[in-house]
């Protein structure tokens, strides 16, 4: 069996999608679902159950003998969550949990990390360096650190040997595509303001607050969710050594390109109104990512990323104009 935590958010259920693609049903899905539509996200998923997160333990504890692998990807991943309780709680003492039920019987673990580890992007955007390397890294938010903290944690308990047979923390850079819709404020620019380009109206990005970049053209490095998928499930068949890899397309896009390939898609030019960056989020904003890939290439993944404006038309075409939910 194949266990997911966050099995029924994002990443998670296209991860479960892209497995039930190559016959395998065997998958306990871990998430909380609440009253909204996000349970739509594995409303075509075949799966052998589905536990609530408070559960997962005690499941391990009578059924992990069985598990052949752990896919960690639950989390609070708003950038402006603001509780550290909470966080901590979830984002960092759940992953150390879970790491150490790993390492005790033997089963490998693959966990969502993410870019916001690197914070300004002053310190680079390049993953292959040690303990040292991470402590030089500023996250600039409380989601972004939680994540750093983990990464920490899990180098030093590497460094001292214990450790899963086999443990890979994924830096997803800005991951879009379907099955986003439950993030709310967190939804990727293209889920927000696909209905509004394809309807002639206008959209908002936000501002430049530094001289060396324009009005939208603020960068990101965005991959497609089906290429994150694509990357997790060669982890799974392959052989490598364990350690930390961005995930990412290595090219980074402006904001006003990405809302142009929108544009693309809906066969219409999108009307762009340019507003000021929130003052709350000002100081915490990012202007520039890009992954450095080098280390994923030379463990073996060879599969080509989706150039942004494919990825965008198969997202809008497929998805946002159908019916959304892969």
């Amino acid at each position: 069996m194949i266990v997911i935590t966050g099995g029924g958010g994002f990443i998670g259920s296209v991860l479960a999608a892209r497995l039930n693609e190559e016959g395998r049903a065997d998958l306990v899905i871990v998430d909380r679902f609440g009253t909204s539509d996000k349970w739509r996200n594995i409303a075509k998923r075949d799966f052998f159950e589905i536990l609530p997160v408070d559960e997962l333990f005690a499941w391990l504890d009578r059924f992990g003998a069985k598990v052949e692998a752990v896919f960690h990807l639950g989390a609070i991943s708003s950038t402006t969550f603001d509780d550290a309780d909470v966080m901590i709680a979830n984002n960092l003492n759940y992953s150390i949990a879970l790491w150490r039920w790993c390492a005790v019987a033997g089963k490998p673990l693959i966990y969502a990390s993410s870019a916001a580890t690197y914070g300004d992007g002053t310190a680079g955007f390049d993953d292959t360096g040690g303990i040292e390397a991470l402590k030089r890294l500023r996250p600039l938010n409380l989601y972004g650190w939680s994540k750093h903290a983990f990464d920490l944690w899990a180098m030093r308990q590497a460094a001292a040997r214990h450790a899963p047979p086999l443990w890979i923390g994924l830096k997803f850079f800005n991951v879009f595509g379907p099955n986003e819709y439950h993030k709310g404020d967190m939804m990727s620019l293209v889920a927000k303001n696909y209905r509004r380009i394809a309807a002639g109206e206008p959209i908002r990005l936000f501002k430049s607050h530094r001289p060396d970049y324009a009005d939208g053209e603020q960068c990101r490095d965005f991959i497609y969710v089906k290429d994150c998928a694509a990357v997790m499930l060669w982890l799974l068949q392959s052989t490598m050594d364990s350690g930390i890899f961005n995930v990412g397309t290595g090219q980074a896009r402006n904001f006003r390109q990405l809302m142009e390939a929108v544009g693309l898609a809906c066969g219409v030019a999108p009307i762009i109104e340019y507003v000021e960056t929130p003052p709350a989020i000002r100081s915490g904003y990012q202007y520039f990512t890009e992954a450095v890939v080098g280390k994923l290439r030379a463990a073996g993944y060879t599969a080509s990323f989706t150039p942004l404006e494919t990825a965008v038309s198969d997202f809008v075409t497929e998805y946002l104009a159908k019916d959304p939910y892969l």
